[in-house]
């Protein structure tokens, strides 16, 4: 669909406020056209035999109020107007975008969503809230215009406006070359935003290695090349006005040369001619408006379909027809020949034919090489994708068929990156669980023990965090993480690395914090250090995809030439040789 009338769809709601803008509009082009019609009284009647000026001067008045009142409603009513479609359209994108699977984000960067949500929309909001206004009050103006000087004499209308064919020529192959061009210039704000936010959340390293002047020049080069991008079309813009001048100059000597002559002979009064001459005048500012205004919907265009790109793209996963609600675990969760491979066509499968059965309240631990596909394992059991191949069952019932809002309240998660917001400490754990009392948040800190950093932070539980918790240390934060698993009281728990990045003071307050997290749960563990797998009901031994060995600690290590038994003899010897020679040469 086109992209103009899909904007337009979303100003339906808003149909009788559009409406009474138009009205406006039409207010004010027949005030604007009055006015340009009370030239010829004024100059037959009211300067040549001195009659009529109180009437006269009643009606000019008369017109610049309605003028003025056509022109503050149909402003505000369009703004008013625009300002509802783009936050619908704004919040819909959003909705949309958050909505889409785990593996829409990880092909693409944050700063290019933002850039759809904030640069793109806004570059929409300036064309629905301002120019589409523009567009209608300057038609019409020239429609009223058109109309009085097609009344005072027709064949001379005519011959003004014989340059009008000639201007619309450039104004096509302007607007197209706008929109490529603003296209260009949206995907540079686009890369830009890439930039700012890729410098910025990585600041710490930036600094470690002296990159900011490297940084610096990057976004100075990015910045430039949107700059040129720019200017192209600026100049675009910048000829067309002179060249709509001249035009419209050659259209008011023919007008002079004939309307002289029709004076002369009596088809025209003085008064006619000049108030002919005015509203052709007139017209030439709505003209040149009229031409920016179709380089802000080209400008707009570009922007919208790069919008509706993403609105168009379905990588969600869905609720299936008749899905029901998911009970509680009770019993067991099993993945019988699950095959995943991601959607945008990589060749080689991530899983091939996975299949084993965690019992409740068993505790599963997940190891193999980086690239093994752990991750992406433990990712299909919220359906964060679907599966490709075979299927996983909580209690005999397909996940798929069930609620996804029932099976993810089954799950709590703690990740090695722990996610916090730019808020308190309580609503940080609360995350999940925004109706716990504060007795209930602070019970979840002391399980998890985090509450005693928070009691010595100036605020305590209402303490701001600052950015992704930047001011807290690692293993505070995933201390908060756990307690925001604890508080939400799940029966499942994702565990992805939760202690891989942490000094070994933190490590042991955070291991016993998801010992309490663990108790009486079903836990999926996936781990690098295998000394933290050891008490595990089963380890699931994964290589490139398949699942080669399962089995408890001691039996694997007790498999001579096994996969688990290699991997656990390579951190034993790389131990071995940090502890000998911390310092190589």
């Amino acid at each position: 669909m086109n992209p103009y009338l899909r904007l337009l769809r979303y100003a339906r709601p808003y149909r009788i406020r559009f409406a009474l803008a138009i009205a406006a509009m039409l207010m004010y082009a027949g005030a604007d056209a009055g006015l340009a019609y009370m030239i010829k009284p004024i100059i037959d009647e009211v300067l040549r035999h001195r009659e009529r000026l109180g009437m006269v001067a009643t009606f000019i008045v008369t017109f610049y109020v309605m003028k003025g009142l056509g022109a503050y409603f149909s402003g505000f009513l369009m703004t008013d107007v625009g300002q509802r479609v783009v936050r619908d359209l704004r919040n819909e994108l959003f909705h949309h975008t958050i909505g889409q699977s785990a593996g829409f984000f990880a092909r693409r960067t944050t700063g290019q969503l933002m850039s759809r949500i904030m640069n793109d929309v806004s570059q929409v909001q300036h064309a629905v809230s301002e120019t589409v206004g523009d567009l209608l009050r300057e038609s019409l103006a020239l429609v009223g215009y058109s109309a009085l000087l097609y009344y005072y004499d027709a064949r001379l209308a005519l011959v003004c406006m014989t340059g009008a064919p000639l201007i619309l020529y450039p104004l096509v192959r302007l607007g197209q070359r706008i929109r490529r061009t603003t296209r260009r210039s949206q995907e540079q704000l686009e890369y830009l935003s890439h930039l700012t936010a890729e410098a910025f959340t990585g600041h710490r390293i930036v600094k470690a290695f002296g990159s900011e002047r490297r940084e610096a020049e990057r976004f100075g080069r990015a910045t430039h090349q949107l700059y040129r991008t720019n200017m192209k079309v600026t100049s675009a813009l910048a000829a067309l006005p002179p060249l709509m001048e001249l035009l419209g100059g050659f259209g008011i000597i023919a007008a002079l040369w004939y309307g002289t002559r029709q004076i002369a002979t009596g088809g025209l009064t003085p008064g006619e001619f000049v108030a002919f001459i005015f509203a052709a005048f007139m017209m030439y500012g709505p003209v040149k408006k009229l031409s920016r205004v179709n380089a802000s919907l080209q400008q707009a265009r570009a922007a919208a379909d790069r919008i509706f790109e993403i609105l168009d793209l379905h990588t969600e996963v869905h609720d299936r027809p008749g899905a029901v609600p998911l009970a509680p675990l009770s019993d067991v969760i099993e993945f019988r020949s699950v095959g995943f491979r991601y959607q945008d066509g990589g060749r080689h499968p991530i899983l091939r034919n996975v299949s084993f059965r965690v019992g409740a309240g068993q505790m599963v631990a997940i190891v193999g090489l980086s690239g093994a596909g752990k991750t992406t394992l433990v990712n299909l059991i919220p359906r964060f994708y679907d599966v490709t191949e075979g299927s996983i069952s909580i209690d005999g019932t397909d996940i798929r068929a069930v609620t996804l809002s029932s099976l993810r309240a089954q799950f709590g998660m703690v990740t090695q990156e722990t996610v916090l917001c730019v808020d308190t400490i309580a609503n940080n754990i609360a995350y999940g669980s925004p109706s716990a009392s504060l007795a209930e948040i602070e019970g979840a800190a002391r399980a998890a023990h985090a509450d005693e950093f928070v009691q010595v932070l100036p605020e305590c539980y209402r303490t701001r965090i600052g950015e992704r918790g930047q001011r807290l240390s690692g293993g505070q934060r995933q201390r908060l993480a756990i307690a925001r698993a604890l508080l939400k009281n799940s029966p499942i728990l994702i565990l992805d690395e939760a202690t891989s990045s942490l000094d070994a003071e933190s490590e042991l307050l955070v291991q016993d914090a998801l010992a309490n997290l663990m108790l009486n749960r079903t836990s999926f563990v996936i781990a690098h250090r295998l000394s933290t797998v050891r008490r595990a009901d089963a380890i699931i031994v994964l290589e490139r995809g398949s699942v080669v060995e399962i089995g408890r600690h001691e039996e694997l290590l007790a498999r001579s030439g096994g996969v688990y038994a290699k991997l656990y003899a390579l951190q034993l010897l790389g131990a071995d040789q940090v502890e000998v020679n911390p310092h190589p040469s």
